[in-house]
């Protein structure tokens, strides 16, 4: 359950076999966030460690920090949900646990917050202490993000973020749209920035992603394309693609219907079988379309019943 204690400021540590590092980090943040007078919580999410991160949260003797720990490991959106599920502040940070983000930088974070212009800073790790590969295909995902979702950013994936704590209550997140919080925050109608910040080399361990993190971060960029572009009108996307592919069909079906005209043998042709299929599935596309619409439409008549319902 939730706290009931609403506190300034929640800093969010996801954690996986990071105990060396959050033994060295949690004083540090504690430190910092002392240091600028504010009255804040420190909370780990322990995302099913199996290095003592559990008894080395247990005996941390300080009631600025408490521990949530899941059974296993679910991976860091789970995580970070779970934890957004358990704070509730008037500003949330999120911070990785492998000590790369440096805690002093969180009065700059909050410093930007409090200029009152924006809802979520994200630190822009202007130096990365990061391997080559991992450094550069970053900016390949940094740049085909920004320019997908048309918003400005040069890290979307920074881990250091602070934001307010109606944007984290309303962040839905699973699979690993953890990358795109910047997006979905966007979406929702709050406005983001970023602020250079420092970054280290990890303090201790290796990093938990593998290669797979690329490949599943650009499918996950066209589910967040998909979520915050065609949500609420599914025909723009299902039906545009079903007219395209269906006009290409038809003008092969109409070339193949000259040949024939002129006495050309036509049957043997793989131009046929093409047209055929592409206007066959240009249809289902145009359909599928439709009952989108028609769900997208159904739902909203429930929503806006239930509020007519709970006004009148």
């Amino acid at each position: 359950m939730a706290t009931n204690t609403r506190r300034a400021v929640s800093v969010l540590l996801p954690a996986y076999n990071e105990r060396e590092n959050l033994i060295e980090l949690i004083p540090e943040i504690d430190g910092v966030l002392s240091e600028a007078g504010l009255d804040f919580e420190i909370v780990v999410v322990d995302d099913g460690s199996t290095d003592g991160t559990r008894t080395a949260m247990a005996s941390v003797d300080s009631e600025r920090v408490r521990a949530i720990r899941l059974r296993r490991n679910s991976g860091k959106s789970e995580a970070l949900r779970v934890g957004l599920t358990e704070v509730d502040a008037d500003i949330v940070v999120l911070m990785d646990a492998d000590g790369q983000d440096d805690p002093q930088e969180l009065p700059n974070l909050l410093a930007r917050l409090d200029e009152g212009d924006v809802d979520l800073v994200s630190g822009r790790r202007s130096v990365r202490h990061d391997r080559f590969i991992k450094r550069n295909t970053s900016k390949v995902y940094n740049a085909v993000t920004s320019k997908a979702t048309g918003i400005e950013g040069r890290d979307f994936n920074s881990g250091l973020k602070a934001m307010r704590g109606e944007l984290a209550k309303s962040l839905e997140l699973y699979g690993e749209l953890h990358r795109y919080i910047p997006v979905l925050a966007v979406w929702a109608g709050f406005a983001v920035t970023e602020i250079d910040v420092e970054h280290h080399e990890r303090r201790h361990g290796k990093s938990k992603f593998g290669r797979s993190r690329f490949w599943r971060g650009f499918l996950d960029l066209i589910t967040v394309k998909f979520l915050t572009t065609y949500t609420a009108r599914p025909f723009h996307l299902f039906g545009g693609i079903g007219i395209a592919t269906g006009f290409a069909g038809a003008a092969l079906l109409v070339w193949m219907a000259v040949l024939w005209i002129g006495g050309h043998e036509i049957g043997d042709r793989p131009a046929l079988l093409a047209g055929v299929l592409l206007v066959v599935v240009g249809v289902q596309m145009v359909s599928l379309g439709l009952m989108s619409e028609l769900l997208v439409f159904l739902r909203r008549r429930r929503t806006l019943e239930a509020d007519f319902d709970e006004v009148r």
